[in-house]
């Protein structure tokens, strides 16, 4: 009985940070313009992940694109920043969606 509760415990600790960073996206707004896997008014966060798969330097470049914004990457319709977001929750979120947000 107890193999049962540390299995279940340990999976459910093994979604947590996917769950946290959906929640995350949530309380942030960031679910008003994108989708996980549709073009809303921005990319999907899957697109996002495909066009920096394999980059080395992606996690630090999208921490980056979050908390200041950007424009023209995806269309012309810009991101506005995030100034306020904590680097550790912008690096979250910049980890969650290049996980293709899962």
């Amino acid at each position: 009985m107890k193999l049962v509760h540390l299995i279940t415990g340990a999976s459910f600790l093994a979604c947590a940070p996917a769950f946290a960073s959906s929640t995350l996206a949530t309380q942030k707004a960031c679910l008003a313009c994108h989708t996980v896997d549709k073009k809303l008014v921005g990319p999907s966060y899957q697109d996002v992940a495909k066009k920096y798969a394999g980059q080395k330097d992606a996690l630090a470049y999208l921490t980056k694109a979050i908390k200041t914004g950007g424009s023209g990457k995806y269309g012309p319709v810009p991101m506005p920043p995030q100034p306020t977001l904590s680097e550790a929750d912008a690096k979250t979120l910049a980890a969650w969606v290049l996980a293709g947000a899962r």
